[in-house]
């Protein structure tokens, strides 16, 4: 029986190599499977649920097809080696806190320019009108949310589904990035892949928040808030994150944004103070907290099932 298993090592080893190269500034894999489903919209949009659950089949099916036959592959090396690649391609742990800190930096030189124009590497919101506490909390909760969505959750369904599972993951979260929000064009036509990415993150926000009440700076008070406000958010599912980090930092989240003109005026979770400049550092400390934590988690679990496998 083999200690280690190829799932589990190409695990460990997609995250070593997204710790050490982070996401490529050229050619990443994620952006070529975003441009062929941006081109297949083009082909099958309609104003229809119908038509969205046709593309968003198409879409995941064609990724977890690619990563059954990569792990049909015989020879062990080489399918680690593909599991590796498949990590490193769908994690973005690296990069998320890279950004986080780069943000910090704009706003610690107080360069609100250069800080509203980097906002949109982390999430959607209008960042034209934000001051810097508005965009210190935008901050702190894409990199709680994000956590979630770009670390723990490919990694959960990688450690329990393998290749298959890390490439079906990324591409319904890409899917929703693209055609799950709310907006005329999409609001029937993006409903599976909105509904699709709340079922595949359900599980995965849950364990961010314990992961951040273990990991984090304040168990009591993360676990109090998580508890206490993680329901209210609007979304089943970053709720979860954004409460927990809410209440191991200190601070409090949620308010008034704005997306393209829409405004939402989202609950407050927490305690303390709405962020500052210097608990953006925190939060992408707490990202990696969390990151080692759910990636040792994922590659146990991923050696446990191996050995349950060849009992």
């Amino acid at each position: 029986m083999r200690i280690w298993s190829d799932r589990a090592a190409g695990l460990a080893l997609g995250v070593a190599l997204d710790a050490i190269i982070g996401d490529p500034r050229k050619g990443h894999p994620v952006a070529a499977f975003g441009r062929v489903a941006g081109g297949l919209e083009g082909k099958l949009y309609g104003d229809a649920r119908a038509n969205g659950v046709l593309h968003v089949a198409l879409c995941v099916g064609a990724a977890a097809g690619i990563g059954v036959l990569a792990e049909r592959v015989r020879h062990p090396v080489v399918r680690t080696a593909l599991t590796a690649a498949a990590t490193w391609a769908v994690l973005g742990g690296t990069t998320l806190a890279r950004e986080g800190e780069h943000m910090a930096g704009a706003l610690e030189d107080e360069d609100l320019r250069r800080a509203r124009e980097r906002l949109p590497h982390l999430c959607g919101r209008d960042p034209s009108g934000l001051a810097a506490p508005e965009l210190a909390r935008a901050t702190v909760e894409s990199l709680a949310e994000n956590t979630s969505d770009a670390v723990v959750a490919p990694l959960f369904w990688g450690a329990v589904a393998g290749v298959p599972g890390l490439l079906a993951y990324r591409a319904i979260n890409t899917l929703d990035a693209m055609v799950g929000h709310r907006s005329p064009r999409y609001e029937r036509f993006g409903w599976a892949a909105a509904r699709l990415d709340d079922v595949a993150n359900y599980v995965p926000a849950r364990l961010t928040g314990l992961i951040t009440v273990l990991a984090g700076p304040d168990p009591r008070g993360a676990l109090a808030v998580l508890k206490r406000d993680g329901h209210r958010h609007p979304s089943p599912n970053a709720g979860r994150c954004e409460a927990a980090f809410a209440g191991a930092l200190g601070v409090t989240l949620g308010g008034v944004n704005v997306y393209g003109g829409r405004i939402e005026r989202r609950p407050t979770m927490g305690d303390g103070p709405q962020p500052r400049v210097r608990d953006i550092r925190r939060a992408a400390r707490l990202t990696r907290a969390v990151s080692l934590v759910a990636a040792g988690a994922a590659v146990l679990t991923a050696w446990a099932v191996r050995r349950v496998q060849t009992r």
